[in-house]
């Protein structure tokens, strides 16, 4: 059975008869009562109303400003704080880490891939992540499950997809089930074309060693320059970005001196070649979760063999210190984690758990919910959709306990999810 198929006629039945959201969608919303947040870091608007029309934002203000049409639903988010949906910029819905859960998926069928990636995007809206980027799945399931939320027929957060990444023989990722690997800048300019026929809107190559990968320095450059080049050229042509899974300084630099977009985690990433990346406007996903304390249990009940726990345990020094550096050098910064958003990690998700990292690591609260918000947005290129909540942008709203830009702990205890004008968890 093909991935489309499987998940028109496995995975849309299974979630429309589990998680139906709110009715309403192309009518009226009010929500209100609310403290608005401010991106820009200006005063709150207490006491608002945000009033949806269909998925769009129509109007926001303070209560008496802003009309509410007869017969719309109102939604109380009194003592609430809204802030826009958040978003994570480095998921694998279909992830298969070494150890125990690469053991229980072993000879995974394709139908089944699809139900699994189709009920981890479920979750990840609930947790009030309304948008991703997928940095690599297997045989097109995630471009496959993009269109089937995009068409309504399933549940999850806008997906903004790198289809399968691009891996060298011997390279991060090329011990893989169902993994194919490239050899020289023609076989890779081929392989980022396909992805790019397939639908990928990002390509994504690893230019030096994984801590997933048994073998190959986490900090080495194992991709030629001549073959990164390759990759970039021909994915810009097509006007689509590349990202690249490093945590080399040599490798990241050579690549940004070629026009990478972004670099995926940078384990060992150096003040000057992040003096480079802020230069260049290059991105940083750093996905810091994965390397620190607080995902312990993760890899302890994901059964994790000692080589990994190893590779782990030697990258998170200087993945800090990494994280650090390129939050004095200003280098733009999107969160992404690495893990599933709704991961649990220290009390609360994957995805509030790296916001919390970064202001431990430097960044200011409202900063580090701007690298969920409209930073992402703005790396993405979709700020005119979503981001922020404005007039004109989708409804993607998020209603917390605190004022997360005061405490981005407030991230911690997510109240409300809509998604493009559909609510999709209230516990207001």
């Amino acid at each position: 059975m093909s991935i489309n198929r499987a998940l028109s006629s496995i995975v849309v039945l299974i979630l429309f008869t589990v998680f139906v959201p709110a009715a309403n969608a192309a009518g009226a919303t009010a929500i209100v009562g609310g403290t608005v947040v401010d991106l820009e870091g200006k005063a709150p608007i207490e006491n608002a109303v945000i009033l949806v029309e269909g998925e769009r934002i129509a109007a926001i203000g303070k209560s008496g400003s802003v009309e509410i049409p007869d017969g719309a639903e109102q939604i109380d988010a009194g003592g609430a704080w809204l802030i826009p949906g958040l978003m994570n910029m480095h998921v694998h819905l279909g992830l298969v880490l070494p150890g125990k859960m690469k053991a229980e998926l072993h000879n995974e069928s394709e139908a089944a891939l699809a139900l699994r990636m189709a009920m981890n995007a479920r979750d990840s809206l609930q947790a009030g992540v309304t948008t991703i980027r997928l940095t690599g799945d297997l045989h097109h399931a995630d471009l496959a499950l993009m269109r089937a939320i995009n068409k309504g027929q399933a549940h999850g957060p806008r997906i903004f997809s790198a289809g399968q990444p691009l891996t060298i023989v011997a390279g991060h990722g090329s011990k893989k089930e169902g993994r194919k690997k490239f050899s020289g800048p023609d076989e890779l300019v081929k392989g980022a074309r396909t992805q790019i026929s397939a639908g990928a809107k990002w390509i994504k190559i690893a230019i030096s060693g994984g801590i997933a990968t048994d073998g190959g320095g986490l900090a080495e450059a194992l991709m030629m320059p001549e073959e990164i080049q390759a990759v970039i050229d021909a994915a810009h042509r097509f006007g689509v970005k590349v990202t690249a899974h490093s945590g080399s300084p040599v490798a990241t630099s050579i690549a940004v001196d070629y026009g990478l977009d972004c670099v995926e985690h940078g384990y060992f990433l150096d003040r000057p070649t992040l003096k480079k990346m802020k230069e260049h406007g290059t991105w940083l996903v750093p996905t810091i979760v994965v390397s620190q304390p607080a995902s312990a249990p993760f890899f302890e009940r994901i059964g994790s063999p000692p080589w990994y726990l190893k590779r782990r345990e030697s990258a998170g020094k200087a993945h800090w210190k990494a994280l650090e550096m390129a939050i004095e050098e200003g280098v733009n910064i999107a969160l992404g984690t690495d893990q599933m958003p709704a991961e649990p990690n220290d009390g609360t998700t994957a995805t509030a758990r790296e916001a919390q990292y970064y202001v431990e690591a430097g960044m200011t609260p409202l900063e580090a919910l701007r690298s969920a918000t409209i930073e992402t947005a703005r790396m993405l290129e979709a700020e005119n959709e979503i981001g922020t909540l404005e007039p004109g942008k989708y409804a993607d709203i998020v209603a917390v306990d605190g004022d997360p830009t005061q405490d981005i702990k407030a991230l911690r205890n997510i109240l409300l999810v809509m998604k493009g004008g559909k609510v999709y968890r209230n516990k207001l």
